[in-house]
C-alpha cells in the first residue's frame, strides 16, 4: 500500500472515530477501540516512509493499552471526565496530524495546518498525559477489588502477576518516557518552523 493511500485511509478512520466525540464516551470508546487497533499500521508505515519506529511504537502501544486494557475493560470508569479529556486531546491531535500528512502528500500544505501541527502539541501533550494518568488512577480501586488480569499463586505455571501494581509501574513509566517524546516534538518544531529541510518523522 502506498504512503499516500495509507495516510488518507488513516485520516478517514480518524475522522470516523472522532465525529461523535461529544455524544457519549461509550460510543466514542467503541469507535476508538477499532480505530486504535487499526493504527498499529502506523508501525508498519515506518517501513514505507522514513519515520521513527520507536516513537511511533511507544505512542501507538500507549493508546492501545489505554483503550483495550483500561477504558474498554473497566466500564465503571468510562464516564470519568479524564476519559473525555484524553479523547478530546487525541481527537484534535489526530485530525491535525493527518491533515498535515494529507496536504503534504497533495503538495498543498496551508501554513495554518503546518503551524497547528507543530504548536498544538505544546498544550495537548501534557493535557493528554494528565487525562491518561488520571484515568489509570481512577481504575486502580476497581482493579484491586476485582483482581482483574492478575494471576495468583499457587497455579500450574508457578508465577504470579498483579495487574494493580503493573498499572502503578505504567504510571511511573510516564516519568522517563513523556519528556523524551515531548522533547522530540520540540526539536521537530524548531527544525520545521525555522525553515530547515528535514525528513519528517512521525510523532
Amino acid at each position: 500500500m502506498s504512503s499516500k493511500v495509507l495516510t488518507l485511509t488513516k485520516l478517514r478512520f480518524t475522522l470516523t472515530a472522532v465525529m461523535p466525540v461529544f455524544a457519549n464516551s461509550k460510543l466514542v470508546l467503541d469507535q476508538e477501540f477499532l480505530t486504535c487497533t487499526y493504527f498499529y499500521l502506523q508501525v508498519v508505515h515506518c517501513a514505507v516512509v522514513r519515520t521513527s519506529v520507536l516513537v511511533t511504537g511507544v505512542q501507538v502501544s500507549s493508546r492501545i493499552f489505554m483503550v483495550w486494557f483500561i477504558t474498554h475493560s473497566i466500564k465503571q470508569i468510562q464516564n470519568e471526565e479524564s476519559v473525555i479529556l484524553f479523547l478530546v486531546v487525541w481527537t484534535v491531535t489526530e485530525i491535525t496530524r493527518y491533515s498535515f500528512y494529507t496536504f503534504s502528500l497533495l503538495n498543498h500544505l496551508p501554513y495554518f495546518i503546518k503551524w497547528a501541527r507543530y504548536n498544538f502539541f505544546i498544550i495537548l501533550y501534557p493535557v493528554g498525559v494528565a487525562g491518561e494518568l488520571l484515568t489509570i488512577y481512577a481504575a486502580l480501586p476497581y482493579v484491586k477489588k476485582t483482581g482483574m488480569f492478575s494471576l495468583r499463586l499457587p497455579n500450574k505455571y508457578n508465577v504470579s502477576f498483579d495487574y494493580y501494581y503493573f498499572l502503578i509501574i505504567i504510571m511511573l513509566s510516564y516519568i522517563p518516557l513523556f519528556p523524551q517524546l515531548y522533547l522530540h516534538m520540540l526539536r521537530q518544531r524548531r527544525k520545521v518552523l525555522h525553515g530547515e529541510v528535514i525528513i519528517e518523522k512521525d510523532d
